[in-house]
């Protein structure tokens, strides 16, 4: 009985909470970078984007991979893709050199072909995330060897908003790599044996991390050399330029940027996309 209370105060509790987490819909349209407009000299020019889409989504509890879940009605990873072939290159004139999605083979026939061949393409997974990183990267190269930056995202993040991925890859060009990034908001403990508080960290200094994350491209490979050279274990790609030594920008995100893991963070997610339609 006190478990179903618990379930039940927090159900109260959901449609405040997603109130606070959705931003207004004039705060998604005019969230840019100062220095940037819709009349803007195409600021992803010599950037190509990897659209990370290889996973199953176990913790999804579905019996397809979450990113071909629907959610508004299309599918997870559409949201993501239609962004950066649709909406970047039409009201903003930032149009990526190409565009890859790294998914499994299996699963190309039950997914949309593109509108046009060089819409995008495929690259297939790796064993690990720098595998697929890295043939996304090979595939791109491909098309466009003068590429400077690579752009890799998420696909289980479908609201990233337009300003926040302008505002990565102009950051990114300035400094060399830069990571979407949002204050922590929760108090982290740190524990050494799993049982006990070691240490609580400062949280005035925590970020959390999310996509898209924008590297140059040489660094990226060099990272990736000293990864399998050194058999390092990274679990983001701004942790590659890292180990190098190398700057990594943070670029101030939004809380929305959630990560779709579990069927709660579906419900999350249509209401801040309907929030940001104005419903």
């Amino acid at each position: 009985m006190r478990s179903h209370s618990i379930i039940l105060s927090l159900l109260l509790l959901l449609p405040s909470t997603l109130a606070l987490l959705a931003p207004s819909p004039r705060r998604y349209t005019t969230c840019l970078p100062s220095t940037i407009n819709e009349n803007s000299s195409n600021i992803m020019e010599n950037t190509g984007v990897v659209i990370l889409a290889g996973g199953t989504g176990s913790r999804m509890k579905s019996s397809i991979p979450k990113q071909f879940l629907p959610l508004s009605s299309i599918p997870i990873i559409q949201h993501s893709l239609n962004l950066f072939t649709s909406t970047l290159p039409s009201r903003f004139s930032a149009t990526p050199l190409g565009v890859v999605i790294v998914m499994a083979p299996e699963y190309h026939s039950s997914y949309p072909p593109p509108p046009s061949p060089n819409s995008w393409t495929f690259a297939p997974p790796g064993s690990s995330r720098q595998g697929s990183v890295s043939n996304g990267l090979q595939a791109l190269k491909k098309l466009h060897p003068s590429m400077k930056q690579i752009c890799i995202h998420d696909s289980a993040r479908p609201l990233v908003t337009p300003g926040e991925v302008l505002a990565v890859v102009a950051d990114a060009a300035e400094h060399g790599a830069a990571v979407l990034a949002a204050p922590t908001k929760s108090t982290i403990k740190m524990s050494e044996d799993g049982e006990f508080v070691a240490k609580t960290m400062d949280r005035s200094k925590l970020w959390e991390i999310a996509t898209p994350q924008v590297v140059g491209v040489g660094d990226l490979e060099r990272g990736f050399e000293k990864v399998e050279r050194e058999s390092l274990d990274v679990t983001d790609d701004a942790s590659i330029i890292e180990l190098l030594g190398l700057p990594v920008k943070l670029t101030r995100g939004e809380y929305t940027n959630i990560k779709v893991t579990t069927p709660e963070d579906i419900q999350v997610a249509e209401a801040i996309l309907a929030r940001r339609r104005g419903e």
